[in-house]
């Protein structure tokens, strides 16, 4: 199969996904010509000849709706009839801006910009309107994918115009509508990727099929670091199905013509590697290591006031959390297609980075990045993880050996062990009470740095991004926030909401054991002390939602706790029950302020997927690293949520017309708090470690 030569034309024709990307489960072919009179006046949006709008999605669908959300701003602005508008996800490309898919940002950095590119496209098509009837502008409107006339009644189809609209000049700062007359912000729209999900057309990385296509995948080592000694390729060779075995900076990959003759390859490799210092390795001592730090003073980070005081006379409340690793583990297991071909290199990788993933793929095929075309299907899930690209630097490395197509595929035990993993984290709080008051509060973060274990030479410094959700809320008079970092050789990454799912977990439970300290109601002592704002309107309205107070059933108990991060504030009520040791969360009431909304239905289903994902994570979620090499290869001990397990879960909006904020995100932070709340409401007794433990 090496070096088979069908020609780019036939494979392409004979490909399910190619150059111009995805549309709602459609296949564009690449370089299609468009129509001569389409109105295209940004990257973002096209109105074609027939009437129907296409727009181009900057930013990675993996589920959480961005393909629909972002297409509602620009259409609605654009005053397109739903019905004709495609989304097509946008290849990695400068045009389309920063293509990042993380931190809660789609919508919140990228409203005005969108509705812009809607409105230009539209005033084109008005003013061809006018010119056509002779009628000043400013009078028509765009609506429904037509251009109406309020005082002569007449209409004209987009489709009418295109030809025209196509000659006016692209305004620079056109009109934006104002949003009483909004007809898709706001609204729940339907998912324009749901019927190609449901159906099975749509195309994730791992669906991607190319004519002579070769699959790979690689050996790696068990233990973090280790070096590569030596490699026997002739048992690999034996296998029935297998072409190639070739060396790669992260082991050594397997090349077959279909993946279990790849699986079987591998596993007949015989491979030496030399493990090296991290061999020994361990959670177990990285936490004692991080007890021993938490005990003693770390370095200040934040403070307020005098800091930390313990005035005579007053009490001193103190408690410590510990949190473990945590992987990603998406649904699908990281992969990527790469093709050396024309001089250039053609790939497919399920990113959440598609402009780093060109250049870190250019950088490894020893290409300019203009040589290199990169497409983005959709991610079967990402959480942070596709936010680096180390599959995609396989992939090509592999390739490069090939003239046909190669898909490289990771196993779900590959993605467990090589992972880029949530850092650990000890938490020591305490706080100077009097009487019914909280006088001053400390926080003491030990943790491991993202940032710094990329860039060294930041070693020493406040790691200000760890630093999410540390700083109190609270009108406390003082308070103070320190840091200790601690050095690890396990490969660290962002984890959805990142140190925001760490740093209130232990705060925001800590606040329950200080309000019965002081004998107060902790959702009414979080409204005494939360200033009046976002975060204290998404408060009262969960509590009202959940009825706070309430009498619960016995061996029930319910648990509060709020955040404000990337850009939005919610606010969780969790009710659970306990039966001989077991642990089962009845209800959470979610309540979020995230601004403008664009989707209610998706603001629903990413504050659900938060549950469900922070949920998984407080009951079982824990990655343990013996001897430099992960223990949890799989869902049987890596296990997530299971549908009998999952709460009844109410989500309710706070009303509001500022501007959006994220959703992907800060549904995550106020889950294992509020949870542990609602264990000490039932049991009088902390949850200090987690995944939780009878």
């Amino acid at each position: 199969m090496e070096g088979q030569g069908l020609n780019r034309r036939e494979l392409l024709n004979l490909s399910l996904l190619v150059g111009g990307g995805l549309v709602l489960g459609r296949v564009w072919p690449s370089g299609a010509a468009e129509a001569p009179t389409a109105l295209q006046p940004n990257p973002f949006v096209r109105v074609g000849a027939d009437g129907r709008v296409t727009i181009w999605v900057n930013k990675s669908e993996m589920g959480q709706g961005v393909l629909t959300g972002l297409a509602q701003i620009i259409a609605d602005e654009l005053g397109a009839d739903w019905s004709q508008v495609e989304a097509v996800q946008a290849d990695a490309d400068p045009k389309f801006g920063n293509q990042n898919t993380g931190g809660s940002t789609a919508v919140r950095t990228q409203f005005e910009e969108l509705r812009q590119a809607g409105a230009a496209a539209r005033e084109m098509l008005v003013r061809a309107a006018a010119q056509r009837w002779g009628v000043p502008a400013e009078r028509l409107f765009a609506k429904g994918g037509k251009v109406h006339d309020p005082k002569t009644g007449a209409s004209l189809a987009f489709m009418e115009l295109v030809a025209e609209a196509a000659r006016v000049p692209v305004p620079q700062n056109p009109p934006l509508k104002s949003p009483k007359d909004f007809d898709f912000i706001g609204k729940p729209m339907p998912r324009l990727d749901a019927r190609g999900k449901v159906t099975g057309k749509a195309v994730f990385g791992s669906d991607v099929r190319l004519a002579g296509m070769l699959y790979a995948v690689v050996a790696r080592p068990e233990v973090f670091g280790a070096k590569l000694v030596s490699f026997d390729e002739k048992p690999a060779l034996q296998v029935e199905g297998v072409v190639k075995v070739v060396p790669v900076s992260s082991g050594v990959a397997v090349v077959a013509r279909d993946t279990w003759a790849a699986l079987k390859g591998r596993a007949a490799l015989k491979v030496v590697w030399e493990p090296g210092e991290n061999a020994s390795f361990s959670t177990k001592a990285l936490l004692g290591a991080m007890e021993e730090a938490a005990a003693k003073p770390g370095k200040e980070a934040l403070r307020h006031g005098q800091g930390f005081v313990l005035p005579a006379g007053a009490r001193r409340v103190e408690a410590r959390f510990s949190l473990p690793f945590l992987a990603h583990a998406p649904m699908e297991p990281q992969n990527a297609t790469a093709w050396f071909h024309d001089g250039g290199l053609e790939v497919w990788a399920p990113t959440q980075v598609p402009m780093p993933a060109r250049q870190e793929a250019a950088r490894v095929a020893g290409l300019p990045v203009e040589k290199v075309t990169l497409h983005v299907p959709f991610l079967g899930g990402g959480f942070g993880r596709r936010l680096a690209s180390d599959f995609v630097a396989e992939a090509v490395e592999v390739a490069r050996h090939f003239t046909v197509p190669v898909q490289l595929l990771w196993t779900r035990e590959d993605d467990m062990t090589h992972d880029f993993y949530r850092p650990p984290s000890v938490h020591q709080l305490e706080a100077a009470v009097a009487g019914k008051q909280i006088l001053s509060w400390r926080h003491h973060q030990v943790t491991c740095s993202i940032g710094q274990q990329r860039n060294p030479a930041r070693a020493g410094q406040v790691d200000r991004a760890a630093l999410e959700g540390a700083e109190p809320p609270y009108a406390f008079p003082s308070w103070l926030v320190e840091q200790t970092l601690l050095p690890v050789p396990v490969p660290l990454g962002a984890w959805r909401s990142v140190y925001a799912s760490q740093n209130p977990f232990a705060s925001e439970h800590f606040f329950d054991l200080v309000a019965r300290e002081l004998g107060e109601d902790p959702l009414q002592l979080r409204r005494k002390l939360l200033p009046e704002g976002p975060l204290k309107a998404a408060l009262r309205l969960a509590g009202e939602k959940a009825g706070w107070g309430t009498a619960l059933p016995a061996g029930w108990g319910r648990g509060v706790a709020c955040c404000s991060s990337f850009g939005s504030h919610v606010a969780e009520v969790a009710e659970v029950s306990l039966h001989k040791g077991k642990l089962k969360v009845e209800r959470v009431v979610v309540a979020v302020h995230c601004g403008r909304v664009i989707n209610p239905r998706l603001v629903e289903q990413q504050m659900v997927s938060a549950v469900v994902f922070g949920l998984s994570a407080f009951l079982r979620g824990r990655i343990t690293v013996e001897g430099g090499k992960v223990l949890e290869t799989n869902f049987d001990r890596y296990e997530p949520l299971r549908f009998s397990e999952m709460p009844k879960v109410e989500v309710y909006t706070v009303p509001s017309e500022e501007p959006p904020g994220g959703v992907g995100e800060p549904g995550v932070p106020p889950l294992a708090p509020a949870v542990a709340n609602a264990v000490l409401a039932a049991t009088g007794k902390a949850v200090h470690r987690l995944p939780w433990e009878a």
